[in-house]
């Protein structure tokens, strides 16, 4: 995958020497916040500019947002459906592969 760039647009500075006050969406993640709606100031090169990275400001930067109790219930509900198989309706402690459709206890029963 080519990142697409434009070095005029922002500041460029090489690998390890951005300055003190921008952070990649990483490094954010990382610190627990997220860019909140602020496009990146600078970017970070390196492999010879076939890498970017884009650095946002810290003090624009806004805390990681919390789901809530019904959005992680939807994820658990989606996730345990990744674990129930089709075929036999048991709920397995890993995800189905989509390959088979069903686990590998019904797809060793069933070879197709």
């Amino acid at each position: 995958m080519t990142t697409v760039y434009d070095p005029t647009e922002f500041a460029t500075y090489p690998y390890r020497l951005a300055p003190d006050g921008l952070a990649t969406r990483r490094q954010l993640r990382a610190a627990g916040l997220r860019p909140g709606g602020h496009d990146p100031v600078a970017q970070i090169l390196w492999r010879r500019g076939k890498r970017v990275a884009y650095l946002y400001r810290l003090d624009l930067a806004a805390p990681k947002r919390t789901a809530t109790p019904a959005q992680r219930e939807a994820i658990a509900k989606a996730l345990r459906a990744r674990r129930t198989c089709r075929t036999c309706g048991q709920v397995k402690p890993y995800y189905i592969p989509r390959r088979y459709g069903c686990c590998f206890d019904c797809h060793e029963g069933n070879p197709s």
